[in-house]
């Protein structure tokens, strides 16, 4: 027996390759954030230079998020467009104020901050998941 992955809707594959499009901004974002975490080897990368890929990505990410807005994902693609505002907002102010972090636990508490806000991105990919049906 062989299994058939189920696919999306025509209608929407246009819509997910978009919104993978949007991903692959938002993901690298998001690792170049932890990448200023030190480790037992590495000391971290520099907090500006990650908060600069994280801007710049992020810009990216958001020019590209009316590629994949549909009525079937409008509840998604709003929570997913706030939280690429709220992100950029974050790393702006970041940028600006320059807090002093201290040390490795205000770096958890700022890279915290500025993740947090993109957590609807895996929502909207389990609802493309959902909306995937059995080929006939």
């Amino acid at each position: 027996m062989r299994f058939r992955r189920k696919r999306l809707p025509p209608e929407l594959a246009a819509p997910h390759e978009a919104f993978g499009g949007v991903l692959a901004e938002v993901e690298p974002a998001k690792a170049a954030l932890t990448e200023v975490m030190p480790t037992t080897r590495m000391p971290g990368r520099p907090f500006p230079d990650a908060l600069l890929e994280f801007e710049e990505r992020l810009g990216r990410a958001t020019e590209l998020m009316p590629l994949w807005r549909v009525p079937a994902l409008s509840a998604e693609w709003d929570a997913c467009a706030a939280g690429l505002t709220e992100a950029r907002d974050r790393a702006r102010r970041f940028r600006e104020e320059a807090p002093d972090l201290g040390g490795f636990e205000g770096l958890i508490w700022a890279v915290e901050q500025l993740l947090d806000p993109l957590e609807p991105f895996a929502a909207a990919e389990s609802r493309f998941g959902e909306l995937r049906r059995r080929p006939r």
